[in-house]
C-alpha cells in the first residue's frame, strides 16, 4: 500500500482530517488539501503533504492537482471529495447569490478537479473517486434548502459519472453520511450571517424558537452522531476493496432515511421530515 496516493479535500477537521490520519497510518500518501493556507501549514508541520485548494477558485484547483502529480511522478490513486459548507435559512430567505456560492464551493469546484482527475486516472489504468454526500442527499430537511440542493446535484452527478465509467478501470463511489461530529454548524454560521436577513424574514419567530438555537448554542452531540472514524473505515472498505460497493450508508439515521424514502408516500415522507425541523 505504501505506493498508494490520494487527495483528500476540506482536512483541516473533523473527517477530512480523520481520514487522512487513517490512511496515512494504513501506508498511504496522503496530500491532505485545505482551503486555508493557515491549516495547511499546521498539516506540513505534522508531516503531511498539504496543498491549499479552494473549491471556489479554479486556479488553486489546478495548483494543488500539479503539485500532487509532480510528488508522485505523475500517479493519483484516488481522490476523496470531501470539502464543504452549509448555508442554514429558509429556502424562501435565500438569496440567489447565496446559492451560486455554495454550488461553487459545493458541486461546481469538485466537478471541476474530478474531471481533471479522471483523465490521471484513465491513462495509469486505475483509480478510485469517493464523493462525501450525505443523508441530505436523500432526503430534505428545513433550514437546510441550499445544502440539500447541493447534495441532490452531487448525487446526480456522481452516480451519472459511476454508470458513464463503467467501461473504465475507475471505480466511482458516494458515502453518505447522516450526524457525524465536525464543525460544520460552527462554520455555517458566517454564510448564514452573510447571506440571510432572518430579522426581515415572515418566519422571524420560528428563526428564534428554532434555528438560531441549534446555531449558537452548544447542545453537545445529536442523537445518533458519531465520530468521523466511523466514515474512515468505510472510506477503507472504498479504497481498498478490489470490488468496492457504489454507495456505503454511514449512521443510523441514513439507513432510516434511506428506507423511509422507498417505503414512505411523499405526504408521509414530508411529514416525517417536518418533525425534525
Amino acid at each position: 500500500m505504501t505506493d498508494r496516493s490520494i487527495l483528500i479535500t476540506g482536512c483541516s477537521s473533523g473527517i477530512g482530517a480523520d481520514a487522512a490520519q487513517v490512511l496515512r497510518a494504513r501506508g498511504w500518501r496522503v496530500f491532505a488539501a485545505c482551503r486555508q493556507e493557515s491549516d495547511c501549514v499546521r498539516l506540513r508541520a505534522e508531516g503531511f503533504d498539504s496543498p491549499r485548494l479552494d473549491y471556489t477558485d479554479p486556479d488553486s484547483i489546478g495548483a494543488a492537482l500539479e503539485q500532487v502529480l509532480e510528488s508522485t511522478g505523475g500517479r493519483l490513486d484516488a481522490l476523496f471529495n470531501n470539502g464543504a459548507h452549509a448555508t442554514p435559512g429558509a429556502v424562501e430567505d435565500l438569496p440567489v447569490d447565496a446559492l451560486r456560492a455554495i454550488f461553487e464551493s459545493n458541486v461546481f469546484g469538485w466537478h471541476d478537479l474530478t474531471c481533471r482527475v479522471i483523465p490521471v486516472m484513465r491513462a495509469q489504468g486505475a483509480g478510485r473517486i469517493v464523493n462525501h454526500s450525505s443523508v441530505l442527499g436523500l432526503v430534505t430537511m428545513p433550514w437546510r434548502g441550499a445544502y440539500n440542493a447541493t447534495k441532490f446535484a452531487i448525487e446526480g452527478l456522481t452516480d451519472t459519472l459511476r454508470i458513464e465509467l463503467r467501461d473504465t478501470p475507475i471505480h466511482v463511489v458516494t458515502l453518505n453520511t447522516g450526524p457525524v461530529t465536525s464543525k460544520i454548524r460552527v462554520n455555517s454560521i458566517p454564510h448564514f450571517e452573510r447571506w440571510v436577513d432572518w430579522r426581515a424574514s415572515a418566519r422571524r419567530e420560528q428563526y428564534e424558537s428554532r434555528l438560531l438555537k441549534r446555531l449558537y448554542e452548544d447542545r453537545g452531540p445529536d442523537t445518533f452522531e458519531l465520530p468521523p472514524s466511523a466514515v474512515s473505515r468505510k472510506l477503507i472498505h472504498a479504497l481498498e476493496h478490489t470490488r468496492p460497493k457504489p454507495r456505503y450508508y454511514i449512521t443510523t439515521p441514513t439507513y432510516l432515511m434511506g428506507a423511509a424514502r422507498r417505503l414512505l408516500p411523499t405526504r408521509g415522507l414530508d411529514w416525517l421530515l417536518a418533525k425534525g425541523g
